[in-house]
């Protein structure tokens, strides 16, 4: 059996977005719409796949990553979707087998739909083959024309259909299987004789028609596998659709959400089982939560992996951090990139901790920042705690070691080194290594000024 290549258009500039971002790098469940019909393709293994760019070409290249067979075609000008097609054929010069065409920014195309009308294809033997669909209301898309014998004739485009031919319900999905020899012949002849000036690739099924080659058609039942993004609005309810999808297939293998409505899980998030999810917690990026996790709601959490057992409590923030087994933070606390919490470590109320490695069983329980550090095991940080990172040209690290005692309201200035087993004493500011086993004190003595008060009183009452 021959082998198959893909085309994806992605060339358009989505102009009715009204954005300078490409249409096809708009975000949907935290990744570009132009990566859900590349990660389909990729299942299913063409021999290659031509990304057809055009509109902001090198921003799609730096932010969507290539597939192991994916080349990048680019269209100069924008004239149509068969001139986009045909700005493909010198990626494709010496391939003679059938090509899948499809759009890039149709997220909820199925790899069975992709699979079926390559099958149908072959199995008949057809020249071209599409995908079709019946709408109540057809509106805005070409309708198919039939013969007497309900053999496909042509596509005619809303803009050109007659009375009669608008009430036609059987659409042109825009996804197509075609012999490269029939494709790029066809290309070749196609005409631009329309209000638009430009070359569309729905010609193509006339011109088989004509010649008496075979034309196969498969009915696509799900409307939302050919429903484009064509606009802000149409960008929202797929949003919607994919997040009601993904929180239901979560549920269904185990993992509780609290309130479905306020809950925002990105496609590439993955969860345990026996997991609870408060309401408003935003899942985003590839975020990692592991099994028996409890997150009690308003968090905000991107790229971060928590093992099983973690306890989020209300309000926390994590981005791009790793949390062991029986962690818990919060309520109120930041966790910033870099940041690496081993198992049992517990991270309090108001709380930020940066690009910073915390041992097994450390507490920060309250209001401390801990930035650029390595801390120890077993250690604790005592209320108003801050590591000071920078001087407003580089940033040092702090190392403290294990079972290390901090007093509250301690200023650890970096570079500084903290021994295992010491003792830091309350409002302390520790600018010089401490040794293991020690007490460090850093105060100005305490003075106690008798009969101040009577005579600051008296003063101000004159």
């Amino acid at each position: 059996m021959k082998s198959w290549a893909a085309i994806v258009l992605a060339a358009g500039a989505g102009k009715r977005m009204h954005s300078n971002t490409p249409k096809v790098l708009h975000l949907l469940g935290g990744k570009p719409l132009l990566a859900y019909p590349l990660q389909a393709l990729e299942r299913l293994s063409p021999a290659r796949v031509v990304v057809v760019i055009g509109h902001g070409a090198d921003e799609i290249k730096r932010v969507v990553p290539k597939t192991h067979n994916q080349v990048w075609a680019q269209q100069r000008q924008q004239l149509g979707t068969g001139h986009a097609v045909l700005s493909a054929r010198a990626e494709l010069k010496d391939f003679d087998g059938d090509i899948l065409i499809l759009s890039g920014d149709v997220p909820f195309l199925s790899d069975q739909s992709l699979s079926q009308l390559m099958e149908t294809h072959r199995s008949e033997g057809c020249a071209l083959t599409m995908a079709v669909a019946s709408l109540d209301d057809p509106t805005g898309y070409g309708r198919i024309e039939r013969g007497p014998q309900g053999d496909v004739r042509q596509v005619v485009e809303q803009r050109d259909a007659t009375v009669t031919q608008r009430r036609i319900s059987e659409i042109n999905v825009g996804l197509y299987a075609v012999s490269a020899e029939f494709l790029f012949n066809a290309l070749d002849d196609l005409s631009n004789d329309n209000d638009q000036g430009e070359y569309y690739l729905p010609g193509i099924v006339s011109m088989a028609a004509r010649r008496g080659d075979k034309i196969g058609t498969v009915t696509v039942e799900d409307a939302r596998e050919f429903r484009g993004i064509n606009n802000r609005e149409e960008l929202a309810w797929m949003e919607k659709a994919l997040r009601d999808e993904v929180n239901r297939s979560w549920m269904a293998r185990g993992v509780s959400l609290k309130d479905p409505d306020t809950t925002y899980i990105d496609a590439d998030v993955t969860i345990g089982p026996d997991s609870i999810i408060g309401p408003n917690t935003h899942l985003l990026g590839r975020t990692v939560v592991g099994s028996r996790c409890r997150i009690d709601g308003s968090a905000y959490i991107t790229n971060a992996q928590l093992a099983d057992d973690v306890h989020l409590a209300f309000s926390v923030v994590l981005d791009d951090c790793q949390l062991g087994s029986h962690v818990s933070v919060g309520p109120f606390a930041r966790l910033r990139p870099g940041t690496v919490l081993a198992e049992r470590v517990h991270i309090g109320n108001f709380v930020e901790v940066k690009n910073s490695s915390v041992g097994e069983g450390t507490k920060a329980s309250h209001l401390s920042y801990i930035g650029d550090t390595q801390l120890g095991k077993e250690s604790n940080i005592g209320a108003g705690t801050i590591t000071c990172n920078y001087n407003g040209f580089i940033k040092s690290r702090t190392v403290i070691g294990d079972r290390v005692q901090i007093g509250s309201d301690t200023q650890l200035v970096a570079p500084v080194v903290v021994g295992d087993d010491t003792y830091i004493g309350a409002g302390s500011t520790i600018t010089k290594d401490v040794p293991p086993g020690t007490l460090a004190l850093s105060r100005a003595p305490q003075k106690h000024v008798e009969g101040w008060v009577e005579r600051f009183r008296a003063k101000q009452t004159k």
